[in-house]
């Protein structure tokens, strides 16, 4: 159950530092962080460092109709976004509008950088820009997805979904990037639990202090009590009740063809598989949707769309979803400074050192207080 932290009277000791890329250098991910960078409010929310050649950035800007962008290599602050130019982009050919090894590497280098600066406790939260899986594969990511990879190099073993979110509504998965023909077997009480529990405290995280979620049912018709398969009845619905014994605010099965017909009821539905719920969730509105990279140790967050080829470097790309996969890392990052700062006030260690990739945040079912400070 989420933890009654009032961060509104209570706020983060320090403002959020937050890391970002420019995604793949051949698509559009350049000229929308330049936009992103442009904005003066964005820097006021938090601490941003870019990870970029300024030749990257001066090509970003010059493709976003000329925006300007404050930058220093000094420390980052209000109306300063930190540059660290690594003077590397020369080694990498890259072609506006094409899948290659060489936008895949970039993309993966400046990646790791970012994830260098989390194993430093120097960022609170990742943003990047569009990334192409064609062009990542080439360059030798051999994970099924972004999420995997990122949990493969922090070395974390926890329980991961990819978060969907259009709109006020979030979506969490059971299964993902599977086939369809093996999920039912991983459709148990335990992984739709963890999903309920991950997609609760990714709500609390963003801002809903008490996150009213709904469950997916995996067969037609709701199972029709068994008659068209038992996982509803066997896993599904017994996780529902074991989220609601722990305090978590949960409700279903519901079946998958009505439930985002109660959307305006929820803030966040699980669904089983992939397709569940993304065909939904883009029927819903596909212009500012976000993915997150839910259950890492820090927050990450990205545009939901692609890299757009086809517009790439025309100033056409609206920014939309990338400015909301901001707002939503820096929200999250703040909900989380607070929560360690509580932990720091409750247990009287005043110089505990801010939580890394190596030492994940604990539970919010740990913290019983009231309000804080």
């Amino acid at each position: 159950m989420g933890a009654a932290i009032n961060t509104t009277e209570c706020a983060a000791a320090r403002r959020p530092r937050i890391a970002v890329t420019l995604g793949d250098p051949a698509g559009v991910g350049p000229e929308l962080m330049a936009k992103l960078l442009s904005d003066p409010e964005n820097s006021q929310r938090a601490d941003i460092t870019l990870l970029a050649d300024k030749t990257e950035l001066q090509a970003a800007i010059e493709d976003a109709g000329g925006v300007h962008v404050p930058v220093t290599t000094g420390p980052a602050g209000p109306g300063a976004i930190r540059i660290l130019d690594d003077n590397s982009a020369s080694r990498y050919s890259i072609t506006r509008g094409e899948v290659s090894y060489d936008s895949g590497a970039r993309t993966v280098h400046q990646l790791e950088r970012a994830l260098q600066l989390v194993e430093a406790g120097e960022v609170d939260a990742i943003v990047f820009a569009p990334l192409n899986k064609s062009s990542l594969k080439m360059a030798g990511m051999t994970e099924e997805d972004e999420l995997r990879w990122f949990a493969n190099k922090l070395n974390f073993k926890g329980t991961t979904s990819e978060i969907n979110v259009a709109g006020p509504l979030w979506t969490a998965r059971v299964t993902s990037h599977i086939g369809v023909e093996d999920v039912a077997a991983r459709v148990t009480r335990e992984s739709t639990l963890k999903a309920i529990e991950l997609l609760h405290r990714l709500r609390w995280e963003s801002g809903i202090e008490a996150p009213r979620l709904g469950v997916c049912a995996l067969n037609p018709h709701n199972g029709e009590n068994g008659a068209f398969g038992r996982q509803e009845i066997d896993a599904i619905r017994p996780a529902v009740e074991a989220a609601r014994a722990s305090g978590i605010d949960a409700t279903g099965p519901y079946p998958c063809d009505t439930i985002f017909l109660k959307r305006e009821h929820l803030d966040g539905i699980v669904t089983m598989y992939h397709d569940q719920g993304q065909i939904a969730m883009k029927l819903l509105g596909f212009d500012g949707g976000v993915t997150i990279q839910g259950g890492l140790p820090i927050p990450v967050a990205t545009p939901a769309h692609g890299t757009a080829f086809d517009i790439a470097g025309r100033n056409l790309a609206s920014v939309a979803s990338t400015q909301n996969a901001f707002s939503i890392a820096v929200t999250m990052a703040e909900r989380r400074i607070a929560e360690m700062e509580m932990r720091v006030h409750v247990h009287g260690h005043e110089h505990e050192q801010p939580v890394t990739a190596k030492a994940p945040l604990v539970q919010m079912t740990e913290l019983k207080i009231g309000a804080c400070c």
